[in-house]
């Protein structure tokens, strides 16, 4: 379990969230095609379950009584956060454009912000939202490889539409991992989130594999299974929800923002995929951005 240790942590885990979640970007793009999604969705979040189970199993057994209460919360929050965010995603890779999926999530955190404020009353200052905007320009710069022209020859697809309901969900489990009432410790509510979407997403998983196949049974499946389970899934998840805790929906959304950076930086040392002038631009926006953001959240 993550205790409370103040801003340091805060911004450790601001820092270490994207680098984990980039991990998923690099195994989907490796794994399309011959991992189905649902079935990476499903495995991922089994295997993350797993070191869950292990630490904090026992007192989720003896909360049971509270569990029963939140179950609706925690069956809604499992479809939001595990299956559509997961799932669909990788659904929407077989089909779209990593441009077209970072166009997409690029608007999340602004979505979330306005959410926070809009339904649950969360303040929102001018210096955050311009942070954001700041930030937001940043991520468009490395999306578009610093040619705003490329806006205009993009083609969509129905791919599109999957990542579209992902982001969108994405903003509204957010929020909602915030705001519903709990009696449980980020940890506690994230194991039983994700017990709750391996439920949901088990049904789906099935009936794939009757429509297109299982995962072949080798080494690399198991591997992309294994990654994607620990770090986007373990880890990233549990960062990400102690800082909606700590800091509020709106500066949590944030994370997202850093993500396109960690996943260059990666490409460039495990792929040898080359780093260009528009990542530095991007960085020099994204990150003024994101501390003028947090700033003006705080005051």
């Amino acid at each position: 379990m993550i205790p409370r240790h103040g801003p340091r942590l805060a911004y450790a885990l601001l820092l270490l969230a994207p680098g984990l979640w980039s991990a998923n970007m690099i195994v989907a793009r490796w794994a399309a095609g011959w991992f189905p999604p649902h079935a990476l969705a499903f495995w991922r979040w089994t295997i993350a379950l797993l070191p869950m189970l292990a630490l904090c199993g026992a007192v989720l057994w003896r909360r049971r009584a509270e569990l029963r209460r939140e179950w609706r919360d925690l069956l809604l929050l499992g479809a939001l956060g595990m299956w559509v965010c997961g799932a669909f995603v990788y659904i929407a890779g077989e089909t779209t454009s990593a441009t077209n999926i970072g166009l997409i999530y690029a608007g999340v955190p602004i979505l979330v912000m306005l959410l926070s404020a809009r339904v649950f009353h969360e303040p929102l200052s001018g210096a955050q939202l311009t942070g954001a905007i700041i930030a937001l320009t940043g991520v468009l710069a490395i999306v578009l490889k610093g040619d705003p022209g490329s806006l205009l020859r993009l083609a969509f697809t129905r791919g599109d539409l999957w990542a579209l309901t992902a982001a969108g969900c994405w903003a509204v489990y957010t929020v909602l991992l915030r705001h519903r009432p709990t009696t449980l410790d980020p940890f506690l509510r994230l194991t039983a989130i994700t017990a709750a979407g391996i439920l949901v997403l088990a049904p789906f998983t099935l009936a794939e594999s009757q429509l297109v196949g299982v995962p072949p049974l080798e080494w690399r499946a198991l591997f992309a299974a294994v990654v994607v389970g620990l770090l986007p899934g373990f880890g990233a998840y549990q960062a990400y929800s102690w800082l909606v805790r700590e800091l509020g929906a709106a500066r949590a959304g944030l994370v997202l923002y850093l993500t396109p950076l960690y996943t260059a930086g990666i490409a460039w040392g495990l792929l040898g995929e080359p780093v260009r002038w528009y990542h530095a631009l991007g960085a020099a926006l994204v990150f003024p951005g994101l501390l003028l953001a947090n700033r003006g959240a705080r005051r």
